[in-house]
């Protein structure tokens, strides 16, 4: 797990040890990650990379750092479980869960699960999605995951890049970025997953849009530490973790922002904090909403005791009158400039 290699000794213990673990490490790890193994593709490829072609690739290779496990090291939820709304007695009404519905069916997937496991590999509706959330960005994305003539299934590569997660396919053992959902190594580069629109909420919020909802659950609740945060203090934190790159100006790099993806191409962004604030807000035909309720997930040492963030709605007007959800994210300012450096974070 890769919050062990910087917070284990702050599990189990309150905040302020794991703050204080944290920051340590914060300042000693990026450098000692620097003076080890350089990215090197034939290193990779003793490590079990043999599939990837390196040959094909939209980064360069000292942009990728190793997160601390090695591939498949934090495992991918490839059966999940679920169980009904109504079961579920572990869940506190301000825990952050992903929420999302297809074709009526309606699923959850908390947080305190997937902080553990970074991606779901499901089908929903009877569509094959992977739902997938980075800690280090708090970036909760769900992609389509059929790429003709592929119906892919994801795993953790056990790297960073820009402090974000990278993921690999186990058909072409093709690398994809996280944040953006985008092969970047592999026989696949420059083929982006299909977004899917959901919402980072509260577990109440879910339940009180899907009352008959299933929520995941672990198939083996001794497997991980579930309810427990292995990033104590994180998001209170000064700067990211394993991160290189420049922060943007006037925004603090943690702070949150967020991001809707209105089409392709067409990204607008805004601080929560602002959000928060005016409670709506008009981007162009964009609707977006603020609403207390949701614990952050970084925060506390028990996640559903996080302090409140809220929940955001992200909705657009269509011909026939009614609104409909569209792909959004809330993450952390630093992650939107590195990877969107061209878009406005709009604030105070």
């Amino acid at each position: 797990m890769r919050a062990r290699t910087f917070t284990q000794a702050a599990v189990g213990r309150g905040p302020t040890h794991g703050l204080a673990a944290w920051l340590l490490c914060l300042a000693l790890l990026p450098a000692a990650t620097a003076s080890g193994a350089k990215a090197d593709p034939a290193r990779w490829k003793q490590e079990g990379w043999s599939k990837t072609d390196f040959s094909k690739s939209r980064i360069g290779w000292q942009e990728i750092l190793s997160g601390g496990p090695p591939k498949d090291g934090i495992p991918s939820i490839d059966k999940p479980v679920f169980k009904p709304i109504g079961d579920i007695k572990d869940l506190t009404a301000n825990d952050p869960v992903i929420g999302l519905e297809l074709n009526g069916d309606a699923r959850a997937y908390p947080l305190r699960i997937l902080i553990w496991h970074e991606i779901v590999n499901d089908v929903v509706g009877g569509t094959p999605l992977t739902i997938t959330y980075c800690p280090l960005c708090n970036s909760a994305v769900v992609f389509d995951r059929r790429v003709p003539p592929h119906v892919l299934d994801f795993g953790t590569t056990g790297k960073l890049r820009n402090s974000d997660l990278v993921m690999y396919d186990r058909q072409t053992e093709s690398w994809w970025q996280q944040f953006t959902g985008e092969a970047i190594v592999g026989a696949l580069t420059g083929t982006e997953l299909n977004l899917v629109p959901a919402r980072l909420e509260s577990f109440a919020q879910f339940k009180e849009r899907h009352p008959c909802g299933k929520v995941l659950v672990p198939d083996d609740p001794g497997l991980r530490d579930y309810g427990r945060n292995p990033y104590v203090g994180y998001d209170m934190a000064a700067a990211p973790f394993l991160y290189r790159g420049e922060f943007p100006k006037g925004v603090e790099p943690m702070a949150r922002v967020v991001v809707v993806r209105a089409a392709p191409g067409r990204i607008a962004a805004v601080t929560l904090e602002h959000l928060r604030k005016t409670g709506r807000l008009s981007l162009g035909d964009v609707e977006l909403a603020w609403r207390p309720g949701q614990s952050t997930a970084l925060d506390h040492w028990d996640i559903g005791q996080g302090r409140d963030v809220g929940s955001v709605t992200a909705m657009v007007k269509e011909e026939n009158g009614r609104q409909r959800d569209l792909p959004y994210d809330v993450t952390f300012a630093f992650a939107v400039f590195a990877f969107h450096p061209d878009v406005v974070i709009l604030k105070d």
